[in-house]
């Protein structure tokens, strides 16, 4: 490593999390890194810009966007973190005084989405095939914002809408439901009721049946970064696993809590295949993902 890249400052894109906070106020030091943290709020037009434009070293990254970019040849590799994730079945959300739909009765319906590569889109559009036999293509999906990665072209059954929030979608009568993911559940969609009446119940029963929680936010580098600052990105990397290491009274053994974890292991890779397999069934990528290179490009920051 020269001088001059211990010298130059690393870009280093992260959420505001319990467990990313150490980095940033500095309580957990990146050893010899001087790291900045450019914040976003919210926090989407980063990936965006991460995968567009390449214009950070290190960027967190939404699960569905990151199979995406790998698709599309983004040269961008994964660090083994999960950030953010948690189960989907509450995110499938209708009227409160609207009607009482099961998922099975969606087909043919319209349904509202941020975007249709969305993380929080692929998880529930992947347990209503799994478990209702509801395929992508039998609901004409609403969007109110493009995908982050420009290469990828939305399917036909995919339809753009001009108002700016999902959930207006729904008080508009436009969509007989809207997926919302986690945050967007606390604001824009209070008072909005799921379809799956058990949904806690059907996302642990989820969790049970694949052996891992639904990832949606992880951690991504550039591969020039990664090939000329290899140890600067692994300092990064240990002061995070450190962070999420240090943190871990402050999360509790919800689906949500448990998912947040550093380093590779069993459950990081079932995730990812199972992801690549609802993003394949989806139309979201092109290809089968292939796991194993995934790891074997990991194991150069954490050997």
């Amino acid at each position: 490593m020269s001088d001059k890249h211990r010298e130059t400052p690393m870009s280093v894109v992260l959420g505001d999390h319990p467990h990313t906070r150490p980095l940033k106020n500095g309580s957990v030091p990146v050893e010899q890194v001087d790291c900045r943290y450019p914040e976003f709020a919210p926090l989407p037009p980063a990936f965006a810009r991460m995968v567009r434009d390449l214009a950070y070293d290190i960027c967190e990254m939404p699960m569905a966007t990151y199979l995406q970019a790998r698709d599309a040849g983004v040269p961008l590799t994964l660090l083994p973190v999960v950030l953010v994730g948690s189960t989907h079945h509450r995110s499938l959300t209708r009227l409160p005084d609207g009607q009482d739909l099961d998922p099975a009765d969606l087909v043919g319906r319209r349904v509202g989405v941020r975007s249709y590569g969305q993380t929080t889109g692929l998880w529930v559009r992947g347990w209503l095939r799994e478990e209702y036999g509801v395929e992508s293509s039998d609901v004409t999906w609403v969007t109110t914002e493009d995908v982050h990665v420009a290469q990828f072209r939305n399917p036909s059954y995919v339809e753009r809408s001009d108002r700016d929030r999902v959930a207006d979608l729904l008080h508009a009568a436009d969509v007989s439901a809207a997926v919302l993911g986690p945050k967007a559940l606390g604001g824009q969609g209070a008072g909005l009721v799921p379809l799956v009446k058990d949904a806690e119940d059907a996302g642990l029963a989820w969790i049970e049946r694949h052996g891992t929680v639904p990832a949606n936010h992880l951690l991504v580098v550039r591969d020039d970064v990664l090939n000329t600052r290899r140890d600067d990105v692994r300092a990064v990397y240990r002061a995070l696993e450190k962070a999420i290491g240090s943190t871990a009274g402050e999360r509790d053994d919800s689906p949500a809590g448990r998912a947040v974890t550093a380093g590779w292991s069993d459950t990081l890779a079932a995730c990812l295949e199972i992801a690549g397999q609802y993003a394949l069934e989806q139309g979201l990528i092109g290809e089968p993902v292939d796991v194993a290179a995934i790891e074997e490009r990991a194991a150069l920051l954490t050997d």
